[in-house]
């Protein structure tokens, strides 16, 4: 995870392994700084990509506005950025 903050407001970048057409919707953990996700959307137009934003949205307790992909937007390993949350907060709030 990678970390900028600005005042009140942060910048967390983290890196996550998506699975896709998983059975259920799921964090499975930490492994080697990576967050590892299973998601039931296939990954054509884009659809792994909303699912995963709004999944961790959902998780986090942020709007879904505060979560973009920065990077891997075609790759199961992906760097999502989050806005609001430090990384203690990340890690306090995902299961694993």
């Amino acid at each position: 995870m990678v970390g900028t903050y600005y005042g009140r407001m942060t910048d967390l970048t983290i890196s996550v392994h998506v699975t896709p057409r998983a059975t259920r919707d799921e964090v499975v953990g930490w492994k080697e700084g990576e967050l590892r996700v299973r998601l039931r959307a296939p990954p054509v137009e884009g659809q792994a990509n909303e699912s995963l934003r709004r999944f961790l949205a959902k998780q986090l307790g942020v709007a879904a506005l505060a979560v973009e992909i920065v990077g891997g937007a075609t790759a199961r390993h992906k760097r999502v950025r989050v806005e609001g949350l430090i990384a203690d907060e990340v890690r306090a709030r995902l299961p694993g």
